[in-house]
């Protein structure tokens, strides 16, 4: 629940800009009673039979009174929403709270011209957000049964509809709780749009570059140049109104001067001069835009209020933006051959897709790739990242037939949740390969609405390694995985072979791996490289086939240092042989060559006379230091056993009952404001705690010794005597805990013996407590962050958690696998299972714990806090002792119930 809408007021995050099924761009807001001319030129061009549809009946002209009806709402008990692009409205969706209070009516009226695009759907789940909102849980519309494409918007939008056919027209009314199967419906259309979106960009029916220049070095001359000796496959047309030729073809004054459509413009024009431009492309039709202009986020605040009205006035009319300050972007694929960037020279073929922010950051990790010989698919530089993300590239690169694994260079994640649940489905079929700048942490880049995490560092970590995110530190660390995923097989194990013509380093290269989680299986030091490469080179070939054929051998690291008469290229091309015939990855080092990749035509193939063919030979990943080929394959080897686990459904444990969760919740917050905290009392914790079917283990305060054993009799003995105080409740060595109290004269003295221990405390107040069989004390931690949105946490009570910090971090939804981590992340969980003669714990009953933990705090962000502490684990159970809720109004998730492009 969120603070409630004043009359006339509305929270500002109904304002939304979204991405429609075609892949344009459209804003989403209340209603106001300044639009009344709008709607009433929207009612006027609507055809007669769109009217009919809407009101039953034609009205050639609304009234005054209806305008005045439709307009004016208390965005309450009446919501109406618009959807516009330029200023013009193309939807319109409505309710009114009808009798029951928990009921509204809802009703669209979409263009004619603007059907088809996916309106109707994005207004309904803006509408049931707002009405959740404000305490809706039903709508009902009436439909004519001929109006088939309204009778869709509700059918296909994953509710529950219940449908009657009365007099002539078609009744409907569902419930507009998000259930999995309309999240899954929303997740779908939003990655079908945004995929199109970048689609769009990445592989346009035509270019403009708008400040092409014919002066030599400058970035409106490279990037012209670029496009042109890249080979685009369509028209490229340049702009500058002081040249009638440029790079050998006709040049134009100004964009409405090009004789055929534009999709996408590149803009190279000092940022005064760019709003103009943007209308000039809007006014075109063009798609999107890459800005290589400055001076935007990089220009203190009046720099971000110039980036700021930018993506307003793009996203305004129906465009996307990469950039500004923005590197450009790369398409390989031959019916494309597109390279709108500051790179000399479109880069070799192949399945790597690569994302980067900066610009600085995008030169390095291009420049990487080229290095390496790892050929790629598409390649884009976000610069100050206004618009287009790391998660819209993952949206298309999962359709994208060229692409097999990805690579993004990211200084912040502005939209963690979206990143996870994205590269998580993502992973199921490509690597993805992720560097992160820790110095940036979650905050949101220079420009965006500023937010930051509470959650620990860690917990971001733990998300990408959920989510099968392979997570590098630097570009060579990407480059280095990316050479394995982009051109070898998957291991199908740990086990590894070790090869080297040398003892020592064969013995290092073992080490180095067993630390990085490998099994090294067999060491191969007798590689002899000097007896000439007519008489190694087979007896290599023969030992590594050997090898590969094991059972327990699923890829090889070959070592070697140099040797007289060694070529790198004949070796390996024997590496790349035996890899392909035995389906198994092979990664090669040879120390003492700075750059073995630049040796080795066998492994990338000769250098190809067009840009865009792919290499003729299988390659194979070769390093200059073993230390990187041992920990990239490593890296590999731990995203294979990801893909391999059985990852399991999102965990729903029986007994969940979120509806009267979210009944008590709305009554708790009714009155209260703000960011104010609200600390529940133990009897309100443990009826909300209890529709998620977790129990508490109860307790009673008391003022004197007889009220002491009053409660005991009522909870039964034997019982605990603890202290209130938070930091001695758990202290049995300060004196904060007395066990095992079997009658009321032991507590009787037990109460007047602590109160005197206690005197040096400032006499805290007591309280007695069931009983329960001891077990590891441990504890969980759940709380509402900013960015992440829920994060649990778990680590074992005590000195673990508070000297050594030894805290798993999951962030839900979890699958049954993210759970059976989750409880066995912790170092010290090893005391779990039996340690040093202790008998093993009831480990599923806190795996049960997490689970219902997890839903609960995943389906009420107006939980702020919960903190278990202590969790005693037995044999036979885990038993909470105390616990600690707070509530709160919610803020609104960065991947809420409503598609939304971020501010």
């Amino acid at each position: 629940m969120v603070d409630q809408p004043a009359d006339g007021v509305y929270p500002e995050y109904w304002e939304a800009d979204v991405v429609l099924r075609d892949g344009g761009t459209a804003h989403v807001r209340p209603i106001h009673p300044s639009d009344a001319d709008a709607v009433q030129a929207f009612h006027v061009g609507q055809s007669q039979k769109s009217i009919y549809m809407r009101f039953f009946a034609f009205k050639s002209k609304l009234s005054s009174k209806e305008l005045k009806r439709f307009t004016e709402v208390d965005y309450k008990d009446r919501v109406a929403l618009v959807i516009t692009i330029g200023g013009e409205i193309l939807g319109i969706g409505r309710y009114d709270r009808l009798d029951d209070p928990a009921e509204a009516e809802v009703a669209f009226n979409i263009a004619d011209a603007h059907q088809g695009r996916g309106i109707g759907s994005i207004l309904l789940e803006h509408l049931a957000a707002a009405a959740r909102e404000n305490g809706i849980r039903k709508f009902s519309a009436e439909v004519l049964p001929e109006n088939r494409k309204m009778l869709m918007v509700f059918s296909d939008a994953g509710y529950d509809v219940k449908r009657h056919f009365d007099d002539g027209v078609v009744s409907l009314e569902f419930n507009i709780d998000p259930t999995d199967k309309s999240r899954a419906v929303m997740e779908s259309r939003e990655h079908r749009a945004e995929a199109r979106s970048i689609q769009e960009l990445l592989a346009p029916a035509s270019v403009a570059v708008i400040g092409a220049s014919r002066k030599w070095g400058t970035v409106g001359y490279q990037l012209l140049e670029h496009v042109i000796e890249g080979g685009f496959s369509g028209p490229v047309y340049a702009i500058n109104p002081e040249a009638l030729e440029l790079a050998g073809m006709l040049s134009f004054a100004r964009l409405s001067e090009v004789p055929g459509p534009v999709t996408l413009a590149i803009i190279a024009v000092p940022y005064d001069e760019v709003p103009k431009v943007v209308q000039e492309c809007a006014a075109a039709g063009v798609k999107g835009i890459v800005v290589a202009t400055a001076g935007y986020a990089d220009d203190g605040e009046r720099g971000l209020a110039r980036q700021r009205e930018l993506v307003r006035q793009a996203r305004e009319n129906g465009m996307r933006v990469i950039g500004p300050a923005s590197l450009g972007i790369v398409n390989t694929n031959p019916a494309v051959s597109l390279n709108a960037s500051m790179a000399p020279a479109l880069a070799r073929r192949g399945g790597l897709g690569l994302f980067s922010q900066s610009a600085a950051i995008g030169v390095s990790l291009y420049a990487a790739s080229s290095r390496r010989r790892v050929g790629i698919s598409t390649f884009l530089s976000a610069g100050n990242r206004a618009d287009v993300s790391g998660n819209d590239m993952m949206q298309y690169w999962e359709d994208d037939a060229d692409t097999t694994a990805v690579g993004l260079y990211l200084e912040s994640i502005g939209n963690p949740r979206k990143f996870s649940r994205l590269a998580r489905r993502l992973a199921r079929t490509k690597p993805v390969i992720v560097a992160k700048s820790d110095a940036m942490g979650l905050n949101l880049p220079p420009g965006h609405a500023v937010r930051t995490t509470q959650a620990p560092s860690e917990a971001l970590d733990a998300m990408m390694r959920q989510a099968g995110v392979i997570r590098v530190e630097t570009i060579e660390e990407l480059m280095d995985v990316a050479q394995i995923v982009s051109s070898q097989p998957l291991p199908g194990g740990p086990g590894i072979a070790v090869f080297s013509n040398s003892r020592a380093l064969g013995k290092v290269v073992a080490d180095s791996a067993a630390r990085q989680g490998l099994g090294v299986e067999r060491i191969v030091t007798d590689v002899d490289l000097d007896a000439g490469m007519s008489r190694a080179l087979p007896a290599l070939r023969r030992s590594l086939q050997e090898t590969l054929t094991a059972d327990t051998v699923y890829a090889a690291v070959v070592a070697l240092l140099p040797a007289h008469g060694l070529t790198v290229e004949k070796i390996a091309g024997v590496l790349a042989e035996c890899s392909a015939a035995a389906g198994k990855p092979v990664v090669a080092a040879f120390s003492g060559i700075l750059d073995p990749s630049i040796y080795v035509e066998g492994m990338v193939g000769a250098e190809p006379e067009q840009p865009h063919q792919p290499a003729p030979a299988p390659p194979v990943p070769c390093y200059s230091n073993p230390g990187a080929a041992v920990a990239a394959l490593a890296a590999v080897v731990r995203y294979a056993q990801w893909l391999d686990r059985d990852q399991g459904l999102f965990v729903e444990p029986e007994g969940c009952h979120p509806e009267p969760a979210r009944a008590d919740l709305e009554v708790l917050l009714r009155d209260v404001g703000g960011e104010q905290l609200v600390r529940l009392d133990q009897d309100t914790a443990a009826r909300l705690l209890g529709h998620y079917g977790i129990g508490l283990v109860p307790y009673v305060g008391f003022e004197t010794a007889e009220e002491a054993v009053a409660a005991a009799g009522q909870l039964g003995w034997p019982v605990a005597l603890k202290t209130t105080d938070p930091a001695l409740r758990h202290r049995l060595d300060l004196g904060g805990v007395r066990l095992d109290i079997q009658d009321a004269d032991s507590l009787r003295r037990n109460v007047l013996e602590m109160r005197k221990s206690l005197e040096r405390y400032g006499s805290p107040s007591l309280e007695v407590q069931t009983m329960v069989p001891v077990g590891q004390a441990c504890t969980f931690r759940a709380i509402e962050d900013p960015l992440l949105g829920p994060v649990i946490s778990f680590g074992l009570a005590g000195d673990a958690v508070n000297l050594l910090d030894d805290w798993a971090h999951r962030v839900p939804p979890l699958s049954g696998s993210d759970v059976h981590d989750f409880i066995r992340a912790p170092r010290a969980s090893r005391k779990l299972f039996g340690y040093q003669g202790l008998p093993a714990v009831d480990v599923a009953a806190l795996e049960d714990l997490a689970a219902r933990l997890t839903r609960l705090k995943d389906n009420h962000p107006e939980i702020a806090l919960v903190h278990f502490n202590p969790v005693l684990a037995g044999p036979d159970g885990a038993s909470i002792l105390a616990a600690d809720v707070r509530i709160a109004n919610a803020a609104q998730r960065t991947d809420s119930a409503r598609r939304a492009m971020r501010s």
